[in-house]
């Protein structure tokens, strides 16, 4: 079965063409980079994969189920979202951020049971924020707020995660622990969405990438198949080599000349 089937996808700000015509298909449980310039229709690609955003044209469809003709609730039971910035106004402890993950298994005022704290319990060993569930969200370092909010993500038991830059902040050890989370979630049955910038390590750690410029997916595919000195160039219009990491095997992209007054970084 395809899980995820998008066709045909407009969306417009206004008079801005945001999405022009995305079609994709993805068949199995897997860790999708989406990739592209700023600009590109990256974070609202996802947020009408997810539901928030209704096309102008075309469909989403989850598991041959149009996503805008779900209940909200029945959505939630799918898809989990994890947007760029989430703050709290009020001061919640982690554990009761990620139990709000339950929510859309609950009645109105109904108290949670013991099979949902079971939930919350595994999806934060899992995230390795077991041992923070005691403290004030807000007050922890950017990696383990990030990995509280995959936790609350996770506890929706969901088939499909979206994340939205989720290591843009990080330093590179929370990138490495974040990314390898959402590489074991594919092997528990959980497709994975990221919105990523850092192309090597997408290269590392996907295994399907969407490259984008000006709303339209110009390259899809492997990170072998995606990753080239043509489209670098086409996108980031950058002058790079792409070379082959020699732990990985993996594409890897090592800037080649100055331009200007300083390196391009990528």
């Amino acid at each position: 079965m395809t899980i995820v089937n998008v066709e045909d996808l407009h969306y417009s700000y206004g008079n801005i063409q945001a999405l022009k015509g995305v079609n994709f298909k993805i068949d199995g449980y897997e860790m999708v980079g989406i990739l592209g310039s700023n600009g590109s229709g990256k974070t609202t690609l996802l947020k009408n994969i997810s539901g928030y955003l209704k096309p102008s044209r075309g469909n989403v469809f989850m598991m041959d189920k149009s996503v805008h003709k779900m209940r909200s609730k029945d959505r939630a039971r799918i898809i989990g979202y994890v947007p760029q910035d989430l703050y709290f106004d009020f001061e919640f402890t982690s554990y009761d951020v990620v139990m709000m993950g339950r929510t859309p298994y609950l009645r109105r005022f109904q108290r949670e049971t013991e099979k949902d704290v079971s939930i919350v319990k595994e999806a934060m060993i899992l995230t390795n924020t077991w041992d923070l569930k005691d403290r004030y969200v807000n007050e922890l370092s950017g990696g383990q707020r990030q990995r509280v909010y995959i936790a609350r993500a996770l506890a929706q038991e969901p088939k499909i995660l979206l994340l939205d830059e989720p290591i843009s902040h990080l330093d590179v050890k929370y990138q490495v622990e974040v990314l390898s989370i959402l590489k074991r979630l594919t092997a528990k049955g959980i497709l994975v969405f990221s919105v990523l910038h850092d192309i090597n390590l997408s290269s590392q750690f996907c295994d399907f990438i969407l490259l984008m410029k000006d709303g339209e997916i110009i390259s899809m595919g492997t990170p072998n198949e995606v990753i080239t000195v043509e489209n670098i160039k086409m996108v980031f219009s950058v002058d790079a080599h792409v070379i082959r990491n020699p732990i990985t095997d993996t594409p890897l992209i090592v800037i080649s000349k100055r331009q200007g007054d300083g390196l391009k970084i990528v």
